[in-house]
C-alpha cells in the first residue's frame, strides 16, 4: 500500500498554533533539555535533531562493531528520565536519533516503554540507507524528507525515529500531519522549513554563539533556553522560547541562524524549496520573532545522499617553540623531522606544517611567550603516522631547537572519514512508513519536481553618498556573522541591523574584497549570495574544508570561527555606521553567581 497524497483541509483561522519546539541541537547537546523543555510550558510537538556530517562516520564505526548500534544512545537515555512526562502532557516526539539503524531504535524505546509500564505508540521512518548502492563506502544514506514523519503521527505515534531526514523534516512532518498539508502547498510547507531550520540547531536560535553577544549581560547569556517555533496553518510561525529561560529571541539571533549552512536564495529540500529571499522576519514582541512571507517551490527531482568513507589514518604533534628566534626554531625543527620521515621506511603520504604566532615580545608568562608549530600527516596505513612519527618527532627532545617540548606526544594515529555528496532519482528510494502497529506503508514521493536554478541578482541598494568621513575599524563592530560546514565548502552569512549599513556592507563585501580580508580564500571559489530582505550576504566558500569535518583538513574543520576571522577583520567605515565614538570590541564579561 502506498500512502495516498494528503488532501489539504480547512483550518480556521481561529485554530491554535502548532507547537513545536527543539531539544536537540547536535549528538552530544545539554542532556536535561529534553525534560526543561517538557516542563517549561505548554508544548505539542517535541524535536530533537543528532545527526551531523560527522555524526553518521561515528555510527558508522561504531556499526562496524556492533551491527545492533547505530544509532544515538543518549536519545534513549533521555527517554528513560522523561517518556512519561511527555505521555502525560501529550507531547508527540519526532527524532533523527536513530541514525542507521532506526528500526534498532525503535524496538529498543518499546522496551524501555515496557520496563517502564508506559503505553506509548511508537513508529519509525526508514528507506535512507543506500549502502547496496554503495558499496565502497561506510554509510550512504539519502535525505529523505517529512512525509513519512506525517504518516506515522496520522497513525497515532506518540515516538516518531527517523534515520537520515532533512533537519527541517522534523518540523515539516508534524505540520503537515496537524494541518493537513498537501504536497502542492508549497508556501506553507516553506515556511514549515524556514521554522524548521531556524530550530534546528538549538540554542543558536536564542542567543548562542551569537556575534553581538557582548550586547547583553553575561547572566542572560549563562544558560540559554531551547526555541520553539509556533507554527500557524498559512505557514507562517513565531519563534520564541519558553517563559523564564534564558538566552534572547530577536530578529538578529534568528537572521543568524538562517543564514547557517544555507547558499543561495533556493533552500532546497524533498519536501519543498524554500525562497529564502521571501522571508520577512518581525520583532512581534521580547522574545518572539514572526517567520512570515515565506514563498515555495516544487522540490528538485533529486535526492542528496551523504556518503562517508574511512580515508586513512592521522595523528598530529604540536612542538611549543618559547622566547626568541621562533622562525629560527621552526625551521630547524622542521628540518630535522623531514629528514628523519625520509630517512624512515614509512614516510606518511601527507606532510602538513602549520606555524601560530601565539607569542608576544617581552610576554609575561611563559605560555604568552610561546608560539606553537603544528604537524599533522595522514596516509592510507597506520604504522606510517603512528611509529614513523613519534620517532621522528620524540628522538629529537634532546637534540633540537633550545626550549623543546610538544603539548603531547603522538599516538598510535586514529582513522578519519571523507564525506561527499551524490544525488539519486527521487522516486528511486524505497522511503517507508513503519507505523505503531508494525504495518509497512510506503510514502509516494511528491507529484511534481522543479529543477535547481540560480536566481538572477537582485538589485543592490544605493549606496551611501561618496566623499564621507571614514575610520579603519573591523567590519564586526557594524556587521554580524555565522558561519559552517557542508561537506567540503564553508558558508559565512553576513548580516547588518539597519538600512544604511546595508547600503554600505552590499558594495564594500564583495567577493574580492571577502578573498583580501580571508587569504586562506584566494585560491577557492567564492560564490557570492544576496539576500535583501534579510541585510545579508551568504558567501560559499568551495573546496576551503578538503574532504569534510572527519578529514581534518583544516586548524577550523568545521568553519565554525571564519565568520568571526572576518569580523576581525579592519576595513574602512563609514563614521556615521560606528557613531560619535568608536565603540568598544568587547566588553568585560559581567561577574556571574548561579
Amino acid at each position: 500500500m502506498t500512502a495516498p497524497p494528503s488532501t489539504p483541509r480547512t483550518v480556521p483561522l481561529s485554530t491554535p498554533p502548532l507547537r513545536i519546539g527543539n531539544a536537540s541541537g547536535f549528538y552530544g547537546d545539554r542532556f536535561d533539555a529534553m525534560r526543561e523543555m517538557l516542563t517549561g510550558g505548554p508544548l505539542d510537538v517535541l524535536t530533537g535533531d543528532y545527526l551531523a556530517e560527522l555524526t553518521m562516520l561515528i555510527l558508522g564505526r561504531d556499526r562496524l562493531k556492533d551491527p545492533a548500534r547505530g544509532y544515538a544512545k543518549t536519545f534513549l537515555r533521555q527517554l528513560e528520565e522523561c517518556l512519561g512526562l511527555a505521555q502525560e502532557r501529550g507531547v508527540k516526539i519526532v527524532a533523527n536519533a536513530g541514525g542507521l539503524n532506526p528500526g534498532g531504535l525503535a524496538d529498543a524505546v518499546r522496551e524501555l516503554a515496557d520496563r517502564l509500564g508506559i503505553g506509548v505508540r511508537v513508529a519509525h521512518v526508514e528507506g535512507d540507507d543506500l549502502g547496496s548502492r554503495f558499496p565502497d563506502a561506510l554509510t550512504a544514506n539519502a535525505y529523505l524528507g517529512g512525509t513519512g514523519i506525517a504518516a506515522c503521527l496520522r497513525a497515532g505515534a506518540d515516538v516518531v525515529v527517523t534515520g537520515r531526514v532533512t533537519d527541517a523534516a522534523l518540523v515539516t512532518g508534524p505540520a503537515a500531519a496537524h494541518f493537513g498539508w498537501g504536497d502542492g502547498d508549497h508556501d506553507r510547507l516553506a515556511g514549515a522549513v524556514v521554522a524548521g531550520h531556524i530550530l534546528e540547531c538549538g540554542t543558536q536560535a536564542t542567543g548562542g554563539n551569537y556575534a553581538f553577544f557582548g550586547e547583553r549581560s553575561a547572566r542572560e547569556l549563562l544558560r540559554p533556553g531551547f526555541p520553539l517555533a509556533e507554527i500557524h496553518e498559512d505557514g507562517s510561525s513565531v519563534i520564541t522560547k519558553h517563559d523564564g529561560t534564558g538566552g534572547f529571541v530577536d530578529v538578529g539571533t534568528v537572521t543568524a541562524q538562517l543564514l547557517y549552512e544555507t547558499s543561495g536564495a533556493r533552500y532546497a529540500g524533498p519536501d519543498v524549496t524554500a525562497r529564502l529571499d521571501t522571508v520577512t522576519l518581525t520583532q512581534e514582541g521580547p522574545d518572539r520573532v514572526r517567520v512570515s512571507g515565506v514563498r515555495g517551490e516544487a522540490p528538485p527531482p533529486d535526492l542528496k545522499v551523504g556518503l562517508n568513507r574511512l580515508g586513512g589514518f592521522r595523528n598530529e604533534v604540536v612542538f611549543v617553540l618559547t622566547g626568541l628566534d621562533v622562525e629560527a626554531k621552526a625551521g630547524l625543527v622542521r628540518a630535522q623531522v623531514e629528514d628523519a620521515l625520509t630517512r624512515s621506511k614509512s614516510r606518511p603520504q601527507e606532510v602538513r606544517w602549520e606555524l601560530t604566532r601565539t607569542d608576544r615580545p617581552d610576554a609575561p608568562s611563559e605560555e604568552t611567550a610561546s608560539a606553537l608549530l603544528r604537524l599533522v600527516v595522514r596516509d592510507p596505513q597506520q604504522d606510517p603516522v603512528g611509529r614513523a612519527l613519534s620517532g621522528a618527532a620524540i628522538e629529537l627532545a634532546l637534540g633540537s631547537y633550545p626550549g623543546f617540548h610538544v603539548t603531547a606526544p603522538p599516538g598510535k594515529g586514529a582513522p578519519y572519514g571523507v564525506f561527499e555528496a551524490a544525488y539519486v532519482a527521487r522516486g528511486s528510494v524505497d522511503h517507508v512508513a513503519v507505523l505503531p502497529g508494525g504495518e509497512r506503508l510506503p510514502v509516494h514521493a511528491p507529484g511534481g519536481s522543479r529543477a535547481l536554478e540560480d536566481l538572477g541578482r537582485p538589485p543592490l541598494p544605493a549606496p551611501l553618498p561618496p566623499g564621507g568621513p571614514t575610520r579603519r575599524a573591523p567590519l564586526g563592530l557594524v556587521a554580524g556573522a555565522r558561519s559552517g560546514d557542508k561537506g567540503g565548502d564553508a558558508n559565512v552569512g553576513v548580516w547588518v541591523r539597519t538600512d544604511d549599513a546595508w547600503r554600505w556592507l552590499a558594495h564594500e563585501l564583495t567577493v574580492e574584497r571577502f578573498r583580501e580580508l580571508i587569504p586562506e580564500a584566494a585560491e577557492s571559489t567564492v560564490v557570492r549570495h544576496v539576500l535583501p530582505n534579510l541585510r545579508a550576504l551568504n558567501f560559499v566558500v568551495e573546496g576551503i574544508l578538503g574532504a569534510g569535518v572527519a578529514s581534518q583538513a583544516r586548524f577550523d574543520p568545521q568553519a565554525k570561527g571564519l565568520g568571526e576571522w572576518l569580523r576581525a577583520r579592519h576595513v574602512d567605515v563609514p563614521a556615521a555606521l560606528l557613531g560619535p565614538t568608536e565603540p568598544m570590541e568587547a566588553t568585560e564579561p559581567t561577574e556571574v553567581h548561579p
